[in-house]
C-alpha cells in the first residue's frame, strides 16, 4: 500500500475546515506579499564620505525566504535604495554607509520611483504597493565597534579621529581654555596672542644680560 502523498506550501488540510479557515488562509497569503521593514545588508553605495548630493545603496535583506518543503532561499538584491542622510538645507552630516553595513530597509506603501528620480512631488509610477522595489535605508544596526566616532558621554563630547581631524571655516571661535596633552602643536600662519598682540613669529626674546639684548624665536 502506497503512502499519502507529502503535502507541500502554505495551504494545509484544516486550511479548508469551515469559513473562517478559508478566509483566514487568503489573509495570510495576502500579508505575505507585504513587505513593512527588515534588516538589510550592504553591498554598494554609490557616495564615498565626500561632498556630494544625496545617494543610493544595494542591499540585500538578511532573514532569509523559506519555501513549501521548509528549504531557505536566500533574498537577490534590491538595487537603488535611498538612504538616509541628516540633513537640513545646505546643512548635513556625511556619513555615508559602507560595503558590509548593517540597517533597516523600510518598505513606501506606494511606488516612489517617480519621486526618486525628479526630488518632488509626482504620482505613483505603479499600482505596487509596500514593495520590495520601493525601500529607503536606515543605517547602524547591529555593527561593530567604531574606530572614528563623535562620543557624547556624562564628562562632555570626545572626537577621535586615527588620521586627522580638520576645521575648515572663515573664522573659528573657541571659548574656554585649550589643553594640550600630547603630540606637537604647528601652526601655518602667525599667532597672536590676546589683547597684547604679540606675534608668535616675530616676538623677540630679552635677555637679563647687561643691556637686555633680544633674540629672535627659534625656527
Amino acid at each position: 500500500m502506497s503512502s499519502p502523498p507529502t503535502l507541500l506550501g502554505a495551504l494545509k488540510p484544516w486550511s479548508t475546515w469551515g469559513k473562517f479557515n478559508q478566509v483566514s488562509f487568503v489573509i495570510q497569503q495576502l500579508l505575505g506579499k507585504v513587505q513593512t521593514a527588515t534588516l538589510v545588508q550592504v553591498k554598494s553605495c554609490t557616495n564615498e564620505g565626500g561632498v556630494s548630493p544625496f545617494g543610493f545603496v544595494d542591499v540585500v535583506p538578511l532573514v532569509n525566504q523559506i519555501n513549501g518543503d521548509g528549504t531557505a532561499q536566500p533574498h537577490t538584491t534590491i538595487f537603488n535604495v535611498p538612504y538616509l542622510r541628516l540633513q537640513g538645507g545646505a546643512n548635513a552630516v556625511i556619513l555615508d554607509p559602507q560595503e558590509g553595513d548593517i540597517g533597516i530597509c523600510i518598505f513606501a506603501s506606494k511606488d516612489i520611483s517617480n519621486v526618486k528620480s525628479t526630488q518632488a512631488q509626482a504620482n505613483p509610477a505603479s499600482a505596487r504597493v509596500f514593495d520590495y522595489s520601493d525601500g529607503l535605508y536606515l543605517g547602524g544596526l547591529l555593527n561593530g565597534i567604531p574606530e572614528q566616532y563623535i562620543q557624547f558621554g556624562s564628562g562632555g563630547i570626545t572626537i577621535v579621529s586615527p588620521t586627522a581631524i580638520t576645521l575648515n571655516a572663515p573664522q573659528i571661535n573657541l571659548q574656554g581654555p585649550v589643553t594640550q596633552t600630547g603630540g606637537m602643536m604647528t601652526s601655518d600662519t602667525d599667532v597672536q596672542a590676546g589683547s597684547s598682540n604679540i606675534s608668535l613669529v616675530m616676538h623677540k626674546h630679552t635677555s637679563e644680560s647687561p643691556g637686555s639684548p633680544t633674540s629672535e624665536p627659534l625656527p
